[in-house]
Formats: structure tokens, C-alpha cells, sequence
């Protein structure tokens, strides 16, 4: 399907094929790897085979060949399933293979592509380190030029797919601290000497989605794994991020849906005073703002992937969507945990976890703050 935009009938094929996937693999065993904090790698060694693995990708790379609103459906009913599953397909997909994919060189898109697409590989993306989340021009790893090689020396830290990933697109820098142009991005496959990963983080929510550090020691890497140009890295990621948002956008959104679902279903079977819930004004209100602020959240996302796929800059729009979305799914899935009154704070019940996972939407990819900021800078302009 080599196409930028489907039509209504084939998005609802494509979205009834997530949905059909979500329930038969992640729905039976997402509490368990919750619990276990486990990455189940096989399940997305079978959303390769789905082509879920390579949504962007086009069709001479191995990949589906499909556009942002594709994405965005396929992302947003995972999620609705497991925030954590679909945390991992959305960076795997929209920062590691999509910045092969958009700024790479035909011999790495031919080289990386296919195994990403396929599922074969499993992708990660370094920017963050323990000094430098939001301050990403304050970065410590460097890269310093020997001959045909860079050496590599610092850490990442809160990087998806640390340990598991095959391979890793990792910014460092070549220049000055503080130059934006100082930093370039690099391809490092695993098993890379003096490339290792930490050990994995304990973390709220999100807990199907692998996170951990990673070290670079000396770690040797060939010119020819640079992607673009020397010190281009920062201005690579900053185009990356916006398509990111729009990820992280749809991950919130997903989420959000599934916190309404789930309170819908609940106040409608729940009585007090003999008869369901779900009768109440106030409750009602509740599910009406809830439902509201879902759409308004989609319309948001949905407008970003559209001036995405038209070329178009969505800097301010892609920011928007995800401050907008990610908020919102914090406050549905609290207002959906409340809703279910002492059983919302008890494992029995779905609500609890998509509490947990909503609260990562809003520091993933840029902090709420970080969100405005760029809005502002787009405002201001």
C-alpha cells in the first residue's frame, strides 16, 4: 500500500487490524508484564510482520509505505490497550527508524531500514543525559575525529530500548558546548566495543516499555555511521521532534480513550442508590468534559499530521497536540480513577495503570513547560 493518504474504508481496515492485534496479543498479558516490568520482544517481532514496525517507511525500504493518520489510528488503539506497548512502538518508529529514514544516506536506509521495518531490529534514540534533559545544548558526550573514526565518550540516560536495542541513533557532540552546531548523530549497533547499556529503570508507569542508561567508553565508530553532516545532529533532532509530539500526541490520546472506556463501562454498571452511576448529573458532567477535551485533543493531533504531510513546518502545531493531548490524559484517566471511587485504586481494575502511564505524556519528548515554550517562540515570531 504505497501511498501518503488512505481513504476512509482502508483507515478502517487498518484501524480494526491494530485493534484486533491489541486484544489478541497485549490485552492477556499486559498486567503481567506490568507487573514484571518485562519488554516483550516477541510481540514486537509480530507487529513487524503486521508492518506496524515501519509505519513511515516506504515500500523500497521495507516498510508500509503509510502516512501520519495511518500512524496515528495505529498508535492510538495500541495504546488504549498498553501505554507501554505503545511507548515503545511510537520511539522505535518515529525517532531511531525515522531519523535513518529522513536524514540518512541511501546506503544506511537500505542497510537499517528493512530490519527496523520488519521488526527483525529493535530501534533506540540517545539525546538525553543525567545534566541535559530539556537543556539539550548543555550535552557532555563527545565525539572527537581519529582518522576515519570518531571516539565516543559519555552516557544517555532514560533512553527506550537501552538494553534490547539492536541498534541506536545517538547524538554527541564534535564541536563547542553550547554551539548548536556542535553536535552530529551517529548509528551504533549493538555489540559495539566499549558501547554497553546500564541497568533498567524502576519506573511508575510504562513498565512494558524498556528503559535504561547507556554508556560510551572509547567506543569506536566509523565516519561512515554519521548521519549527515558533522554537527547537523541538533538541528536533525529538533525536525524529529516535531513528528515525535505528534507520536507522543497519539500515545496520550490512546490512553485517554481507554481511561474513558473503561469509566463509561464502570458507571454504567456500578449502582448507588439503587441505580447505576452513570445517572448522576455530576457524573455525567464528568464523562462529558472527559469526552470533550478526547476530541479535542484528536482534532489537534490530527491537524499536526496533516500540515506534516503536506511538508509543512508544525512546530507550534505538533507542540500544541502534544501539550494539549498529554495533559488530558492526565487529567481523564485521574478523573477516570476517581470515578471509580476505592476499586480505581485497586490492580482489579484497568484504571490505575492508565493513571500511571498518562503521567509520562506530559516529560517524554519535551516537559509540558518545554511545549509552551515553543509555542510561544512559534507565537513570537
Amino acid at each position: 500500500m504505497n501511498i501518503l493518504e488512505t481513504n476512509a474504508s482502508d483507515q478502517e481496515m487498518i484501524r480494526e487490524s491494530a485493534i484486533d492485534f491489541a486484544k489478541r496479543e497485549i490485552e492477556p498479558n499486559k498486567m503481567k508484564w506490568d507487573e514484571a516490568q518485562e519488554f516483550p520482544i516477541e510481540v514486537f517481532k509480530k507487529m513487524g510482520h503486521m508492518g506496524f514496525m515501519g509505519v513511515l517507511v516506504p515500500e523500497i525500504y521495507g516498510g508500509s509505505g503509510l502516512g501520519y493518520q495511518e500512524y496515528i489510528t495505529i498508535i492510538d488503539e495500541i495504546s488504549q490497550v498498553c501505554g507501554g506497548i505503545g511507548l515503545s512502538l511510537a520511539a522505535h518508529n518515529s525517532l531511531c527508524t525515522n531519523h535513518i529514514l529522513s536524514f540518512g544516506n541511501e546506503e544506511q536506509k537500505h542497510l537499517y531500514l528493512p530490519k527496523l521495518a520488519s521488526g527483525e531490529w529493535i530501534g533506540a534514540w540517545g539525546l538525553t543525559e543525567t545534566g541535559s534533559g530539556s537543556d539539550a545544548g548543555g550535552m557532555q558526550t563527545t565525539a572527537r575525529k581519529e582518522g576515519e573514526y570518531y571516539i565516543i565518550n559519555g552516557s544517555k540516560n532514560f533512553i527506550t530500548h537501552a538494553i534490547s536495542g539492536d541498534v541506536t541513533v545517538l547524538m554527541a557532540r564534535t564541536g563547542d558546548e553550547g554551539d548548536s552546531h556542535s553536535m552530529s548523530a551517529f548509528i551504533i549497533e549493538k555489540g559495539t566495543p566499549g558501547f554497553s547499556s546500564g541497568k533498567k529503570e524502576d519506573k511508575l508507569g510504562m513498565r512494558a516499555s524498556e528503559t535504561a542508561g547507556l554508556f560510551l567508553d572509547d567506543c569506536r565508530v566509523h565516519e561512515s555511521q554519521r548521519i549527515g553532516e558533522e554537527g547537523q545532529g541538533f538541528i536533525q533532532a529538533l525536525k524529529l521532534l516535531e513528528g515525535g509530539r505528534i507520536s507522543i500526541g497519539a500515545l496520550s490520546l490512546g490512553i485517554a480513550k481507554g481511561a474513558l472506556k473503561s469509566a463509561l463501562a464502570y458507571t454504567q454498571e456500578r449502582k448507588q442508590f439503587k441505580k447505576p452511576i452513570a445517572k448522576f448529573q455530576a457524573v455525567r458532567f464528568d464523562l462529558s468534559d472527559m469526552a470533550t477535551e478526547i476530541e479535542a485533543s484528536e482534532l489537534l493531533i490530527r491537524n499536526a499530521a496533516k500540515l506534516k504531510m503536506e511538508g509543512k513546518s508544525t512546530a507550534k502545531q505538533s507542540a500544541m497536540a502534544k501539550l494539549y493531548a498529554s495533559e488530558t490524559a492526565v487529567k481523564v484517566s485521574t478523573k477516570a480513577l476517581q470515578l471509580f471511587g476505592g476499586y480505581g485504586y485497586s490492580k482489579e481494575y484497568p484504571v490505575e495503570k492508565y493513571y500511571r502511564d498518562a503521567m509520562l505524556c506530559t516529560i517524554g519528548e519535551g516537559t509540558s513547560n518545554i511545549q509552551k515554550m515553543v509555542i510561544a517562540k512559534e507565537l513570537l515570531k
